[in-house]
């Protein structure tokens, strides 16, 4: 008997990770997505719920997405969504700017047949799916789109030699998509899915053009910058952020 709860309990403590990593992934998802906003109390029992994982997952994936910087652990008042700025949206596209050029440069100087065949797969698969799509009546985000965005802009940085720089990208990369979706969530008014500016980037790409290439990925962030800054400066977005 006592060592079948031995078992047991060698089975839970086995199970506790994984259920902690995919409380940690869907909660991440769900800030990402903006379906958890700025602010919002993340309450143990609630998020368990929600998410049908039981409460100790559920606190040791808080716990992880404070250290990733989703998520803020204010004392004695429990979890909280990170909030959102004007100053860290500007930091953020600074830093993309300064770090994706490098590697967008350095992809370039290592460019082979089979990574511009890949980049341009990706762009095709991006340019063939709608950002929105309609569901029960309503506009909603089509993480197809969203997962194809990511991929293209990926793929462009793929061959600069640096799984550090490449894992930096990828996290402010995530970062400036919780910007964009809560942004969209809030304001279908938008600069569309601006696929001329992508297709520019990839021909300058394939051009064998960097400093066409560079110009054109940083004006890019800078008018997506430019359009969410008018978007926070609305009445509606400034309570949605928590400035």
């Amino acid at each position: 008997m006592a060592s079948r709860d031995m078992t047991g309990r060698a089975q839970a403590a086995a199970t506790t990770p994984i259920l902690s990593e995919q409380a940690r992934d869907m909660i991440r998802r769900d800030i990402i997505g903006a379906a958890l906003l700025p602010g919002d109390k993340l309450q143990l029992e609630s998020i368990s719920e929600r998410y049908g994982i039981g409460v100790n997952p559920v606190r040791e994936a808080l716990n992880q997405l404070v250290s990733e910087g989703w998520v803020d652990r204010r004392s004695q008042r429990g979890f909280f969504v990170k909030g959102m700025s004007l100053a860290d949206l500007e930091s953020l596209v600074k830093t993309r700017i300064w770090l994706e050029t490098k590697a967008l440069s350095e992809s370039m100087l290592h460019a082979t047949e089979a990574w511009e065949e890949a980049l341009v797969l990706s762009y095709h698969r991006l340019a063939r799916t709608q950002r929105l799509i309609e569901r029960e009546g309503e506009e909603t985000l089509n993480t197809d789109w969203e997962d194809r965005h990511t991929a293209f802009h990926m793929s462009l940085l793929s061959e600069c030699g640096s799984p550090w720089l490449l894992e930096f990208c990828a996290t402010m990369m995530d970062q400036s998509v919780r910007y964009r979706n809560l942004s969209v969530n809030f304001n279908r008014a938008r600069r569309g899915d601006a696929i001329a500016e992508h297709e520019q980037i990839l021909n300058a790409v394939l051009d064998r053009d960097p400093a066409a290439a560079t110009g054109l990925l940083e004006r890019h962030y800078a008018e997506t910058l430019e359009g969410l800054k008018a978007f926070l400066a609305a009445d509606k977005a400034g309570e949605a952020f928590g400035i």
